[in-house]
């Protein structure tokens, strides 16, 4: 049987770009060489291109393939690796159904949906869960800081509406200190969220669906160094990540529900990491990654490895899930 073509997406246009690539590296060693043709590409803003022995072969995106030395490869799958745009807000999904190549994340849809923290929150809201509850701010808009404040309190957290990885996140405990978290994170993105701080134990949980397989991963509790989970927290070794996470049999099965019931009200495919906090014995969502970290620290590796689950084994389910 003829091995199929799967491309591995990462980088993208985000600030995302350089964690995408090390996913993309990751997942690219861990995707079965014996099952199937494996190839890198990188997006750089318009450019596609795939890493060949040194060499960058750009990608014809008349039909989503590549001729490398006078042969053409048709690709038949996408792993997609990008964190932010275009991978997480569904232009990549957009553009790979229109090609008719299936690929390993949830919708164009459900990606946009999520991608857009604001929105995603609200939707899930009218299911009955427990999210938080954010004020949006628009850039050039007025705001009156003295009203958001009343309604959220100190501290409190502004962040971009529309980021991942906490980039331009901001934990503000004064309220003279408002305004410039409010002016940074506008420098991520148009759209920024003000939220009430939640003291609480932070947790996350993964979760993945293979055709009509779906297994959550053990809980991930963090405990940061710092005074968030920030960028830092994230990949500079700033946290304490306890895996699975100290937390009671009922409080990890009402974890472990609602995310999985955020998965199914979403309409979620391939792996998923939702966020969260418990604060007493309440479960409060904090967002939905679709396209979690994959280098070989992030959680979702560490979290296959703490159940003695085979990474490669999962890529190989999600991707012949998708080829059938």
């Amino acid at each position: 049987m003829c091995k199929k073509n799967v491309a591995v997406i990462a980088g993208g246009n985000s600030a995302e770009a350089g964690i995408s690539l090390k996913s993309g590296e990751f997942v690219y060693a861990n995707i079965d060489g014996d099952k199937y043709n494996k190839y890198l590409m990188i997006i750089e803003g318009r450019e596609w291109k795939v890493e060949i022995e040194g060499n960058n072969i750009p990608v014809d995106l008349n039909d989503f393939s590549i001729n490398y030395k006078g042969e053409k490869v048709n690709f038949d799958f996408a792993y997609i690796t990008i964190h932010g745009i275009p991978g997480e807000n569904g232009m990549l999904q957009g553009y790979l159904d229109m090609m008719g190549i299936p690929y390993s994340t949830s919708s164009l849809l459900c990606e946009a949906m999520t991608f857009d923290k604001f929105t995603c929150n609200n939707y899930l809201r009218s299911f009955g869960i427990n999210t938080t509850n954010p004020i949006m701010l628009h850039k050039d808009e007025h705001y009156y800081a003295e009203g958001i404040l009343s309604v959220v309190g100190l501290p409190c957290f502004i962040k971009p509406n529309s980021e991942g990885s906490s980039f331009g996140v901001s934990k503000v405990k004064r309220a003279e200190d408002f305004e410039q978290a409010v002016n940074e994170a506008f420098t991520k993105s148009k759209e920024i969220l003000v939220e009430t701080f939640i003291d609480g134990t932070e947790f996350t949980c993964g979760l993945y669906r293979a055709g009509e397989k779906k297994v959550i991963f053990p809980i991930a509790e963090i405990v940061p160094k710092k005074e968030f989970f920030d960028y830092e927290a994230k990949y500079q070794n700033m946290s304490d990540e306890i895996i699975p996470g100290r937390f009671s049999d009922e409080i990890t099965e009402n974890i472990q529900n609602m995310a999985s019931d955020v998965y199914d009200i979403l309409r979620c495919d391939g792996i998923v990491r939702i966020d969260g906090f418990v604060k007493g014995g309440e479960v409060i969502m904090l967002e939905v990654n679709t396209t979690p970290g994959m280098t070989p620290n992030s959680f979702i590796p560490q979290m296959a490895r703490a159940m003695n689950a085979d990474i490669k084994q999962i890529f190989t389910e999600i991707i012949e899930a998708k080829l059938r």
